[in-house]
């Protein structure tokens, strides 16, 4: 028998002190008379009247008209530690009914009956972690998270089934619902899948309550949840906070899991006996059907989720701001002594001062960027396959290397000028000597250096007598300035007279 709050019982023992009988009480209170009866005799075994209860505490009252009788009845019965029987109930295959056996065979005479044994263990639970009502405040909360049940995606060509999963987005007050198919639950996925969540929104809430997944934390904690950089740039694009579930409480993001419920039963459900060849095709099946979950009437509101969303969440959300979120990946690097930092396969310079440190990466589908202490240090646009191994700023390089890099063949052509003509030749002579330019570049440079200890014109006449004796190197321009045999005439050998030899045809067979 249920039993009747204290209240009634209070009313009964007012009604009978008012000289009314069992009948009439049964009539006026709507109870039987069986269970008045009942009740009446608890209160006269326990020696309480109506003036004595009037004012007595709803708990006290309850332990004195039940205890009582209890303990009279001469028939105690022995409490299950219900502890020990809910630890037991988590084990594989353990049932209710198969422990209730089990303590009945050690208390065979002052046992529960099954009845009475899930009753009491029911009562127990209840008190065991109470739930909090949460009040959802327009535009506050977004709730968020992945369908444990999955849809295909056919390959026309082969026939193949690919899974493909389910994102759902619930708003808290007035559960309008977004889902939407994607390949995985990997970062970029999970990004895109909100980006297109609060387009259809048409705005953002302040709070996004997700799940603890690894696309989205990085540390699942109680107090402080470490959350993926990525996904905190996208919050702090729309000016949102992102709020993770914390770890094993799902009631947390219950309107989350109703929502993926309902899109199981209301989408899933519908579409299952469909065959979808492209993941669009697939969407554009889903976004029909959300179309008309959301407009069907709740029995319990006595409106739709999307009249529901109009008068509510709609004119609290953020506006979006004017240019759409770009995902971006971040990654901790370490420079390397070549003041460069490697991303996939390619070399980005930093600040030549970096070299060794440690630094994060933000990494788009355009640019490379690198931050240090939240500071931007340095920022490339992101190298294609064909841009070669490495992107390097001059500005990054120290003064000597950067003098170094800018030595080229054009840059020695125009520094000779600046000496003579003779270094001009001489130079053009070494480069064109070479088989590619670059190789007498060093010797070049190291000719032009000797213009610092002899000056342009003893420079320019050493290059000149270097180039009478065809002797075009850097050791010997060298070799002239240290003896000064820059203003020595030339000597040239002199012509030795013809040779006459029956072999030797002569100028006249030519001609």
């Amino acid at each position: 028998m249920e039993r009747l709050p204290m209240r009634k019982i209070k009313d009964v023992l007012r009604l009978r002190a008012s000289g009314y009988s069992t009948r009439r009480i049964s009539n006026s209170l709507g109870l039987g008379r069986t269970s008045t009866r009942n009740y009446l005799q608890r209160a006269a075994e326990a020696g309480l009247s109506w003036p004595d209860v009037q004012a007595l505490d709803e708990g006290v009252l309850e332990r004195q008209l039940f205890h009582q009788v209890a303990s009279a009845g001469g028939h105690p019965f022995v409490m299950p530690d219900w502890a020990e029987i809910n630890r037991e109930l988590k084990r594989s295959g353990v049932t209710l009914r198969l422990l209730w056996e089990e303590y009945r065979v050690c208390h065979p005479d002052d046992g529960y009956g099954y009845s009475a044994w899930c009753q009491h263990y029911r009562a127990w639970v209840k008190r065991l972690s109470p739930s909090m009502r949460q009040r959802h405040v327009a535009g506050e909360k977004v709730f968020v998270d992945y369908s444990g049940v999955r849809m295909e995606v056919t390959d026309p060509a082969t026939g193949t089934r690919y899974p493909v999963e389910l994102f759902v987005a619930v708003l808290g007050a007035s559960n309008y619902t977004y889902a939407e198919a994607s390949w995985s639950q990997t970062l970029p996925d999970w990004i895109g899948a909100h980006v297109r969540a609060f387009e259809f929104f048409g705005g953002a809430p302040a709070l996004i309550v997700s799940d603890n997944l690894k696309s989205a934390v990085v540390r699942a904690c109680f107090h402080e949840p470490g959350v993926n950089r990525s996904y905190t740039d996208l919050g702090r694009h729309y000016h949102t906070v992102i709020l993770p579930a914390r770890p094993y409480k799902p009631k947390d993001k219950s309107k989350a899991e109703g929502g993926v419920l309902l899109v199981q039963r209301w989408i899933v459900a519908r579409l299952r006996n469909r065959a979808f060849f492209s993941l669009e095709e697939m969407n554009a099946a889903i976004r029909e059907e959300l179309t008309q979950l959301n407009a069907r009437v709740s029995r319990h509101l006595g409106a739709s989720r999307q009249q529901l969303f109009e008068q509510l969440d709609q004119p609290a959300l953020i506006p979006l701001p004017p240019t759409r979120h770009a995902h971006a990946d971040w990654k901790k690097v370490t420079v390397g002594a070549d003041y460069h930092i490697r991303i996939d396969d390619h070399y980005y310079s930093v600040p030549y001062s970096l070299a060794r440190a440690a630094l994060w990466v933000r990494i788009t589908a355009s640019t490379i960027e690198a931050f240090q202490g939240g500071n931007r240090v340095a920022s490339h646009q992101r190298a294609g396959p064909q841009d070669g191994r490495d992107t390097t700023v001059k500005a990054h390089m120290p003064a000597k290397h950067r003098h170094y890099a800018e030595m080229t063949a054009e840059k020695v052509r125009t520094d000779a000028q600046t000496v003579g003509p003779n270094v001009v030749t001489l130079v053009e002579v070494i480069l064109r000597n070479k088989p590619r330019p670059e190789q007498g570049i060093r010797a070049c440079v190291g000719i032009l250096r000797l213009k610092r200890g002899s000056g342009s014109e003893r420079l320019d006449a050493a290059c000149a007598r270097a180039l009478a004796l065809n002797a075009c190197s850097l050791k010997s321009v060298t070799s002239i300035l240290k003896n000064r045999l820059e203003t020595q005439p030339v000597e040239t050998a002199p012509e030795a007279p013809t040779i006459a030899h029956a072999n030797i045809r002569g100028a006249h067979y030519f001609h």
